[in-house]
């Protein structure tokens, strides 16, 4: 039982700092109210085991200090992991064998909630989340679907490679 609780420790920490360092790597298209994260790509985790959401979670968190800002520390990752957990509810909701809906979890929470911290905190208007929230969610969307279904199926294609323990 303990060799369980230690592969989940490392995969959620190896994912964490997976986060952190495609963010940092990518830090001119990853702050800002047009982003472009890579590192979303590993918002399909979940998918796989339950345990990306806590290794998600808390890469966010250690991506958006470099923003140096509390709000967005927190209402951005709590939009990560609001995203993470709906991933992982609709992962079993497939069509031609990918996970759309749980595709579109982190399009759609991080459009609405990080468009409107945006709009709210930073452009300090209401009348600017609309377009706040279309920027992150575009985003969101190319990388989510365009890095992120090639990256599904390399997964769930290799998946005996993990030891079928949770992936």
């Amino acid at each position: 039982m303990k060799n369980k609780y230690l592969y989940n420790i490392v995969l959620s920490a190896v994912i964490a700092a997976l986060y952190a360092a495609l963010t940092y790597a990518f830090a001119p298209i990853s702050y800002g109210p047009v982003q472009f994260r890579v590192s979303e790509v590993l918002t399909i985790l979940p998918c796989f085991t339950p345990v990306s959401i806590i290794g998600l979670t808390v890469g966010c968190l250690l991506a958006n200090i470099l923003s140096f800002n509390a709000i967005d520390m927190v209402i951005g990752t709590s939009a990560t992991l609001i995203a993470a957990v709906f991933t992982y509810l609709l992962r079993k909701m497939k069509f031609l064998k990918i996970p759309f809906f749980s595709l579109l979890s982190p399009v759609i929470f991080n459009g609405l909630i990080v468009g409107l911290e945006i709009a709210v905190f930073f452009v300090k208007s209401i009348d600017s989340f609309p377009i706040n929230a279309a920027w992150v969610a575009l985003g969101e969307l190319v990388v989510c679907f365009g890095l992120g279904i090639p990256f599904y199926l390399l997964l769930d294609k290799n998946r005996k490679i993990f030891g079928n323990k949770q992936f």
